[in-house]
């Protein structure tokens, strides 16, 4: 079994090539990227990040992100593995809520025992080698080594490459028109719950397992780790996840890692934290997956505080706009690129030199997508609003009206807005669109709104506006009574009547 395992696997082939793909959900994704002193990016690996979004039989949906490291074997041996452990005829509408939890349950523990089947040949030809390197000596070149030792060194480095690796993964199961989530590592989900006023709350699924949560910190505490020294370093073998699936390292030789050596029993696991069902009857919104690359490269741009609200908002604009789901979720990763890359260019972020893959899915619930016969004359186009960010925190609560429009006849609208980089909701036709983002668990921030009258712009009429005698067209928005105010402090005789515009 082990052994066809692994010709599986290593021909790329899939237990589960003939299952439907849902076509209620769409993913975006970018590869790493490493910026350069000029601020060009390079691309320094190939893309680990996995993912699956299947239909099966009995009204059951299967979703998930899988956020690969060292190599992407695991996270494409995990998607396969899963799907086979879960839509081959395992569940059906009858099963309850406690059923569900230990299948999805058992089916991570079968992810990870069948990929160190896979591998224990590989590890097991690594053990007999070993023995036989001659001690680590830095003034001693490859070169230098006998034949006979270059090729141990060659091989183990070969052996070293196939063994090692490992990926986070959540998933979402949808069964009975109820939610399951299941999570092991640092990806992230959110539910959004949009009501008809256009209020979306937002809701995050369970927490990630990283070094800075207090529940997995006590975890490790009782297998004896210093938890206080975890918290400080970070990282646990190059990850910050405590538990995840592969990395024979943390696995099986734990004892070897310097913040692990004192554990009585294995401390990092790929035990998932299993949280459902929840109801999703009558409910208008979307289900987002996202991979812990996509939320790291927003909160180096933008802080942690308001990451939850931002990614709702750009998706929410992005169905407003696109026609399909995939574009959608593709343009959300774009967004957040650009936010990442602009950070690291303007100087804001040093240390945001570099992203890792990040990968979004979206899957809708009852939730429509943009009119694709909508255009500039039925009901005017949605341009994309940047909206400055805040750190300052007060009340429990964010309120954002997504709001610009350029509409085909009348004036601009100009709404109120808050939060950060935050952009507009569904346009109806002859309407200005606004949206609310409501955060129901998560730290939010002080608004910065705009007065929300129109008083800034121009009246228009319903003709376009005519060039004057030098060939220019007015301005829709009045800047006078700020060049005003800045001549007065700034009286150095450049000032003309009419402000300090370009004349």
């Amino acid at each position: 079994m082990a052994a066809h395992r692994r010709t599986l696997m290593q021909s790329h082939q899939s237990w589960t090539d003939d299952l439907p793909l849902c076509q209620m959900c769409g993913v975006g994704a970018a590869p790493n990227c490493v910026y350069g002193p000029d601020g060009k990016g390079t691309q320094s690996h190939p893309m680990e990040d996995g993912h699956l979004r299947l239909r099966g039989e009995d009204g059951c949906f299967l979703y998930g992100v899988f956020n690969g490291y060292d190599g992407s074997r695991v996270a494409n041996f995990a998607a396969q593995c899963l799907t086979a452990e879960l839509l081959l005829g395992q569940l059906n509408s009858s099963h309850t809520d406690g059923d569900v939890r230990r299948i999805l349950t058992q089916a991570f523990d079968v992810v990870e025992k069948s990929y160190f089947e896979t591998i224990d040949d590989a590890l097991a030809e690594k053990a007999h080698l070993s023995p036989y390197t001659l001690p680590h000596n830095e003034n001693v070149a490859f070169h230098q080594l006998t034949p006979q030792s270059q090729k141990v060194q060659e091989r183990l480095k070969e052996l070293e490459q196939e063994v090692s690796g490992g990926a986070t993964a959540v998933v979402a199961l949808i069964l009975n028109n109820k939610l399951y989530v299941a999570n092991v590592g640092t990806n992230r989900v959110l539910l959004c719950k949009s009501s008809s006023d256009g209020q979306n709350q937002v809701q995050q699924i369970g927490r990630p397992h990283s070094t800075d949560n207090e529940e997995e910190l006590q975890r490790l505490a009782a297998l004896g780790v210093d938890s206080a020294r975890v918290r400080q370093v970070g990282q646990i073998a190059g990850q910050s996840s405590t538990r995840r699936l592969g990395d024979y390292r943390v696995k099986f030789n734990y004892n070897e890692v310097e913040l692990l050596s004192s554990a009585k029993t294995k401390p990092i696991i790929s035990e998932p934290e299993i949280h459902g069902s929840h109801s999703l009857d009558g409910l208008t919104g979307f289900l987002l997956l996202m991979s812990e690359g996509l939320i790291n490269a927003l909160e180096s741009a933008h802080g942690p505080e308001q990451v939850n609200q931002e990614i709702v908002a750009m998706v929410a604009a992005e169905l407003a706009q696109q026609t399909s789901l995939e574009a959608a979720a593709q343009s959300v990763v774009e967004r957040v690129k650009r936010l990442h890359h602009d950070a690291y260019v303007s100087g804001r972020q040093r240390e945001a030199y570099r992203h890792e893959d990040m990968t979004i899915l979206i899957r809708t619930l009852n939730y429509p997508l943009a009119d694709g016969a909508l255009t500039p004359t039925q009901g005017g186009r949605i341009y994309p609003v940047s909206v400055p960010y805040s750190n300052s925190q007060s009340t429990s609560k964010t309120s954002v009206t997504l709001s610009l429009v350029m509409p085909s006849q009348g004036t601009l609208t100009n709404g109120t807005s808050t939060a950060s980089t935050l952009e507009e909701g569904t346009p109806t036709p002859g309407q200005s669109p606004t949206a609310t983002l409501q955060s129901t668990n998560t730290q939010t921030q002080s608004s910065s709104s705009s007065s929300g009258d129109g008083s800034l712009f121009r009246q228009r009429g319903s003709q376009a506006a005519q060039p004057d005698e030098t060939g220019r067209v007015p301005p829709y928005v009045d800047f006078s009574q700020f060049y005003r105010l800045w001549g007065n402090e700034h009286s150095d005789g450049q000032i003309t009547q009419g402000g300090l515009g370009p004349q």
